[in-house]
């Protein structure tokens, strides 16, 4: 990777880490996606998307924390069973042809779900979490996230606001801390096979926390719930096509 496609894509990088931010996402669908637009080797794009996930999901989750949308409660059902599981999906790796076209897919769906539902009052009362479904979704979305090296949020957040467990804010500040929590156990389950990290990843590192601070800023006191949701299904719409056609 030349000096130009290195700028190119610290630019891409803290471009999505702040749009991402806005909603409690860590961005590593769009980090994979410009890493591929860029040619980054296949074997240092998930480290390095759960690297920088880690960074903006933790300035995410503390700016939530602080606002308000967050739920220890809800956060700890799913945790319990997506971080052993992240953990196992960090050690494996899987054809990217296999699984791209599928999340593609499943998270269009999601982005249809979610803008059709703009409408909802934002501050209605969210249901209980049904233990079984957190420890089954909490196990299937930790091991996805390891595998692919998404963190995870990007399909916890629709999960939450279809079942009507959170509201929208509650939804981002979950999923911020989950997909920080699974990029850690995914990473130290990567490290553990293959113990190597790209050369480039402080500079990717320092894009991304800054454009984390400024849309985790922006998402956790600045968006009403409607405009979250509606700028969640714009977020969940573009990882989906890029998982397509990257």
């Amino acid at each position: 990777m030349n000096a130009f496609d290195s700028l190119f894509l610290t630019v891409l990088i803290f471009a999505a880490a702040l749009l991402y931010s806005s909603v409690g996402h860590g961005g590593a669908s769009g980090y994979l996606a410009a890493m591929a637009l860029v040619g980054l080797a296949p074997g240092m794009m998930k480290p390095t998307a759960l690297s920088l996930n880690i960074l903006v999901s933790l300035i995410a989750t503390v700016r939530f924390y602080r606002a308000g949308g967050f739920s220890w409660r809800i956060f700890l059902q799913f945790a319990a069973t997506s971080i052993p599981f992240a953990f196992i999906g960090g050690t494996l790796s899987l054809p990217g042809t296999f699984y791209r076209p599928v999340i593609g897919l499943v998270l269009l769906f999601a982005a249809f779900q979610l803008f059709r539902h703009t409408q909802k009052r934002a501050d209605i009362d969210s249901r209980p979490v049904p233990l079984s479904a957190a420890i089954l979704w909490g196990a299937g979305i930790g091991l996805l996230s390891g595998l692919t090296g998404v963190g995870g949020g990007i399909f916890l957040s629709p999960l939450l606001l279809f079942k009507g467990w959170a509201n929208p804010r509650e939804a981002a500040g979950i999923s911020a801390a989950f997909i920080f929590v699974n990029s850690v156990a995914g990473i130290l389950g990567y490290y553990s096979k293959i113990q190597a990290l790209p050369d480039t990843l402080v500079f990717f590192g320092i894009a991304a926390v800054a454009g984390g601070i400024i849309g985790s800023g922006l998402g956790s006191r600045h968006f009403s719930g409607v405009a979250l949701r509606r700028l969640m299904a714009s977020v969940v719409a573009v990882a989906g096509l890029k998982f397509i056609l990257s």
